[in-house]
């Protein structure tokens, strides 16, 4: 489609197989966050009020994030879930709040989001990292000598990503407090991600561009694209992979920018997650702000396996 002399690319969409992932992905999502919450090993309990099986938490938590209703307007969905056996009792909303503090959901959420995409790992080898934020509806307040008043802003988490680029599937996350720095997130985010997947490329914004992110993906096999600052050099320093690809980024721009640009799609994993679950953090409390952010990323990853059943005929989570 031209628009004056520039023209807008436009991508074809099969709207049948789409349609089709759309309309049964409610009844999908309940089926394989079920097989998920199956792996959860139940801890033990020698004594106290009977606990709620942890499989049933992680499924309702997750389950509440997907519907984005209240708890109260979530109790139907719930019975739904009871009706079908994907949970052992219907809990009360209530004790979904107080299970998202339980710092022990924070590393099993992980783990699903590992697990939830496994099935395209022989679908993605070039891959995106970068961070974005979540806002909470907590309040931080200082006092401002210079204007002699008060400074109130809301409080929010920022969660860090590394995204397959062609099917937009999360493969390791790290959730941090909004003012820390994306650089060290870097190299553990490539390094889970190569345990389960084959790592060819890498882009990230000159955010990340230093020699231990560069040395990093060379580690692994891999080749990373992250555009240099004003001020780099081609001084190795004990990196001969920071010297190679300065060279090659100053003297072949255009086609490092080629492999640079695959990067917008972790920005668009970001707009997937929050247009669908929500930019705002409901939970008060810290670990389950953490848990929650988590909740909507197993929800992104389980919506694209469902998708990608439907274009690419996939099976279902292994």
């Amino acid at each position: 489609m031209h628009l004056g002399n520039s023209m807008k690319l436009t991508y074809s969409q099969n709207w049948a197989v789409y349609n089709k992932a759309q309309a049964r992905e409610k009844g999908l999502f309940m089926e394989l966050l079920s097989e998920l919450c199956k792996t959860v090993d139940e801890p033990c309990q020698e004594f106290g009020r009977p606990r709620l099986p942890m499989s049933d938490m992680m499924f309702c938590s997750a389950f509440k994030v997907y519907s984005t209703f209240s708890g109260r307007r979530f109790t139907t969905d719930m019975r739904i879930a009871k009706e079908r056996n994907y949970i052992t009792k219907v809990p009360h909303y209530n004790s979904i709040f107080n299970y998202l503090k339980d710092p022990r959901l924070t590393s099993i959420l992980q783990q699903f989001i590992e697990a939830s995409s496994l099935p395209l790992k022989a679908i993605e080898t070039d891959f995106a990292v970068d961070s974005s934020g979540f806002t909470s509806s907590r309040y931080a307040r200082w006092f401002s000598f210079k204007y002699g008043r008060d400074n109130v802003w809301k409080t929010w988490l920022k969660a860090h990503l590394m995204v397959g680029v062609r099917t937009n599937v999360v493969t390791s996350v790290e959730v941090t407090d909004g003012n820390s720095s994306d650089t060290p997130m870097f190299p553990d985010l490539v390094t889970r991600t190569a345990r389960n997947f084959s790592v060819k490329e890498v882009s990230a914004d000159k955010g990340y561009s230093s020699r231990r992110n560069y040395d990093t993906v060379k580690d692994i096999g891999g080749v990373a694209y992250i555009p240099f600052k004003s001020n780099a050099t081609g001084k190795s320093r004990g990196s001969y992979t920071w010297m190679k690809m300065f060279h090659y980024f100053m003297c072949n721009r255009e086609e490092f920018m080629a492999h640079y640009h695959k990067r917008s799609n972790v920005e668009t994993v970001f707009h997937m997650i929050k247009s669908k679950f929500g930019t705002n953090l409901r939970s008060r409390n810290r670990t389950a702000q953490v848990n929650e952010i988590l909740c909507k990323i197993l929800c992104h990853n389980i919506c694209v396996l469902i998708q990608e059943m439907s274009e690419l005929g996939i099976g279902a989570l292994k």
